[in-house]
């Protein structure tokens, strides 16, 4: 499997297993020229921005662990991009969760960091 084609299964068993933890899935790969959000997803009255992460290996590291500072201010640009971009959608909070789906495990573990990390420190 490509590893664009890795990156979609993994963003598809992640959408699923988010659903089965009681997320809407509100987007998916919403794009702009500066980036792309993998999920945006509700969960109460909380818009959460679902970074996705698929590892076949640990050779690159943990999929978590990639989600470093120039990422996360990223992900926070693009999260401000998507609000202007649909003043429909109106919550109390808002926050960052990243979904680790890792198929060096049989079967594939998941794994969910609720509010992986704030902007805002």
């Amino acid at each position: 499997m490509s590893r664009t084609g890795l990156g979609r299964a993994g963003e598809s068993q992640a959408a699923r297993f988010l659903q089965a933890q009681g997320y809407t899935i509100l987007a998916r790969n919403w794009r702009i020229r500066e980036g792309e959000l993998d999920i945006v997803a509700q969960e109460g009255d909380t818009l959460a921005f679902v970074e996705v992460k698929t590892r076949r290996s640990h050779a690159c590291g943990a999929g978590e662990e990639s989600v470093d500072a120039r990422k996360q201010q990223r992900l926070g640009m693009l999260a401000e991009r998507f609000l202007a971009a649909r003043p429909d959608l109106v919550f109390r909070q808002c926050r960052f969760d990243v979904v680790v789906v890792d198929y060096t495990q049989r079967p594939a573990q998941i794994r969910l960091y609720r509010n992986a990390f704030d902007l805002n420190r």
